[in-house]
């Protein structure tokens, strides 16, 4: 971690500030209920203490252990459904799958080569018919596209703009027949 994240989360009460707006907007009208969302890089929480707001069940990763502890200690006082691990992304391996998984501005902090191995090993525990919503450096979603159009099955933009990736993992049954293209950018 260049930056001392974990000083700033131990002496900033919501250092980052509020949620991401493009964030709120998905999960405002994201029907499923009680879905089970992957935040990487939460930090304090600020998205996944949001999301798990609105009913789901979030696991937050961080490196920061005072982050993952602002988060747990949060999530506790409101009654949230939501579980922290301290961990490096570089090497993290969740349990199960997600429905949602989220990147707000986690995977830039990488040298390229891991931030492409951590986006296509974590693309691996998302749901068919999941949704992968990244937010970062603008220049990196090229790359992104790049990963994603290896990784296994098909996968649908649902927003994309200047710093923001949202796409749709496709039902298998579809993917599988060929009914799919890549993303293109």
């Amino acid at each position: 971690m260049a930056y001392d994240y974990d000083a700033l989360y131990r002496t900033t009460p919501d250092a980052l500030g509020a949620p991401t707006r493009a964030f709120c907007e998905f999960f405002e009208t994201y029907s499923k209920p009680s879905a089970r969302i992957l935040d990487v890089g939460c930090g304090q929480g600020r998205d996944a203490l949001f999301i798990a707001r609105l009913g789901h069940l979030v696991t937050g990763v961080d490196l920061s252990s005072s982050g993952i502890a602002c988060l747990l200690k949060q999530a506790a006082r409101e009654g949230l459904s939501v579980e922290g691990d301290v961990a490096d992304i570089a090497s993290y391996d969740p349990c199960g799958m997600f429905d949602v998984i989220v990147f707000d501005r986690t995977l830039h902090m990488l040298e390229r080569t891991p931030r492409m191995k951590v986006l296509a090993r974590l693309t691996e525990k998302l749901a068919k018919d999941g949704f992968l919503l990244i937010a970062d450096e603008p220049s990196n979603l090229p790359d992104f596209h790049d990963v994603l159009n290896i990784t296994s099955g098909a996968w649908s933009i649902v927003r994309e703009e200047r710093g923001l990736l949202f796409l749709r993992r496709e039902p298998e049954a579809q993917w599988l027949a060929g009914q799919w293209p890549q993303i293109s950018r």
